[in-house]
This record gives C-alpha cells, sequence and structure tokens, in this order.
C-alpha cells in the first residue's frame, strides 16, 4: 500500500484485516511494528517459551518450587516483591489517590502488582511480547498456567498466581522501548527499574527521560542492577559502567549513574540485594544486583 498524504494506508486496513482474521487490530499493529522496526539487541532471547517459565517462576513460584532442598539461599527468594518493598519504603505520597508509579522493564509483573498495594495507578513496561502478554493475562485472570522445566524434556505444571488481595484493576501493561518511551507517558511519583540499565541499547537515553517522568521533588526512583555489561546487549562504547578509562580510572556501573544523575537527583539508599533464577531442578543462577535509591531534587 501507499502513503497519501502523510497516512500509512496500511494502518487504516488494519481493523479490516484484522475482523477477517479474528485478530484484535491492536495485535495486527503490534505485528506491523515488530515487522517494520528494527529489534533491540539482544531482545530475541526474552520470547522464548524457556525464559517465560524462568520469569514466571522467578516472579511468582512458591519457595518450594524455588529450592525445593533444606539448604539453598532463600533468602534471595522474591526479589521482584522486594524491589517494589524497597519502593514504597520511600515512597511518601500526599495524596494517594493521585499516585503514580512506572515500573519499567517489569518483565512478567509481579513487582507492578505489588506497588498497587499502594499507589492508585501502576503501568508496567517490557520490550519483550512475551512477557507482556503473560503479563496481561495475570492482570485480567489473576493466573497463568505454565510448565516449569525439571531436566531435559521433563515438565512438571506450574501455576502463577496473583495475590488476592492485590487490586489488579489498578495495573495496566504495554509493550515498549525504555530507551524511547512514548511521549504521552505522563509523570510519576516512583519509578523503578530493576536489573534493566545494563540490558539497555542505548543506557542515556533511559536515563536523560528519568527526570521528565519524575518532576515533582521527592519522586521516588529505584534502579538496580547486576551490572553485567554485555556487547550483545549494549555497543561498548555506551557502556555507562565496567571499564578503565583514559586516565587508567576503573569506572563501574555506579560511578557512571551517579555521573548521569546527579544533576537532578539525591541518593538516599543504596544496598545488595540478591536473587535467584531457577532453570532446573538442578541448575541456577545466584546474583546479588545492587539497589539504588534515588530522590528527585
Amino acid at each position: 500500500m501507499v502513503s497519501i498524504g502523510g497516512i500509512d494506508h496500511k494502518l487504516i486496513a488494519l481493523p479490516v484485516v484484522a475482523a477477517s482474521l479474528g485478530l484484535s487490530a491492536y495485535a495486527l499493529y503490534r505485528l506491523h511494528r515488530l515487522n517494520t522496526k528494527a529489534a533491540v539487541p539482544g531482545s530475541d532471547l526474552y520470547e522464548s517459551t524457556k525464559l517465560l517459565s524462568e520469569y514466571l517462576v522467578f516472579h511468582f513460584g512458591a519457595p518450594e518450587e524455588l529450592i525445593p532442598y533444606p539448604f539453598g539461599p532463600k533468602d534471595a527468594l522474591d526479589f521482584p516483591k522486594r524491589c517494589a518493598e524497597l519502593c514504597l519504603k520511600h515512597f511518601k505520597p500526599k495524596d494517594v489517590g493521585q499516585s503514580r508509579a512506572l515500573d519499567i522493564g517489569c518483565a512478567v509483573g509481579r513487582s507492578t502488582f505489588e506497588l498497587a498495594r499502594v499507589v492508585k495507578e501502576v503501568i508496567g513496561i517490557d520490550y519483550s511480547n512475551s512477557f507482556i502478554d503473560a503479563a496481561d493475562i495475570l492482570r485480567l485472570k489473576g493466573q497463568m498456567s505454565y510448565s516449569l522445566v525439571q531436566e531435559g524434556d521433563i515438565f512438571s505444571d506450574a501455576v502463577a498466581t496473583v495475590p488476592k488481595d492485590i487490586d489488579r484493576t489498578r495495573v495496566s501493561f504495554e509493550q515498549g522501548d525504555a530507551c524511547d518511551l512514548r511521549s504521552d507517558l505522563g509523570t510519576f511519583d516512583v519509578v523503578l527499574a530493576a536489573n534493566l540499565v545494563c540490558r539497555l541499547h542505548h543506557p542515556k537515553y533511559f536515563l536523560d527521560r528519568l527526570h521528565q517522568l519524575l518532576p515533582k521533588s521527592g519522586s521516588i526512583l529505584v534502579l538496580t542492577g547486576p551490572y553485567t555489561w554485555l556487547h550483545q546487549f549494549t555497543n561498548k562504547s555506551l557502556w555507562l559502567g565496567g571499564y578503565v578509562d583514559a586516565n587508567g580510572e576503573a569506572i563501574t556501573g555506579f560511578k557512571g549513574l551517579q555521573k548521569e544523575l546527579g544533576s537532578y537527583f539525591e541518593l538516599v539508599e543504596q544496598v545488595d540485594m540478591p536473587f535467584f533464577i531457577r532453570e532446573t531442578a538442578r541448575e541456577n543462577q545466584w546474583t546479588v544486583a545492587h539497589a539504588i535509591v534515588w530522590r528527585r531534587k
């Protein structure tokens, strides 16, 4: 199709095509976007069934599903919940009824739901369509069935469940790029970006937007990250840390974040937060994220 007068007639035709295929126009629009917009480096990894299963149990799994042994790092469980609790520890709203939070890099949404215990409106955004589709099922139905890898091709049935005392109507999810967030997203009282910055293709683009998302003095920003800078996700020239500069100084991710955020935000707390990702019944990841809490000046 051709474009006349700046109008993309492929988009005008979407509702007609959607009706003929039994799909929503938005679903076809998303397919159109996926086919016309260059993929973010490393993003394909997060569209696999394997990763979806791992993140569902990471976010919603019971302790016995994650560590079915009398030993193990059980203080590393419930990381997404603990991230939300860290946000709420510092969130001092003047009017809870008008409060808004953004969970950017929300994956399958546990932190988003937990923030809704206090915050009136919470938006969860992730680049992965698979993760957002799962989060939306959880929002609508409160639970989602999935398969948990035991070993090889042996699986067990599992169910991710949103705690029943959370008001899911406060929550919405959307697919989006943290480095290119939509302009009409609005402003927030709390922004959480858990284990996100070192996975972004242009981390400074995201950081440069934060003072606009959090314009009010006293608003809270929480970032966590293991600072695993990888060229598969971020061109090395764009790393915020993990390198030695021309003067021979080791630049860490924390130093890079302090440099980028210091003009608009005040550092109020930093803490080491372990997290545990289950891959199979016997193979797992244990990692320590650096959690840093900033308050808008």
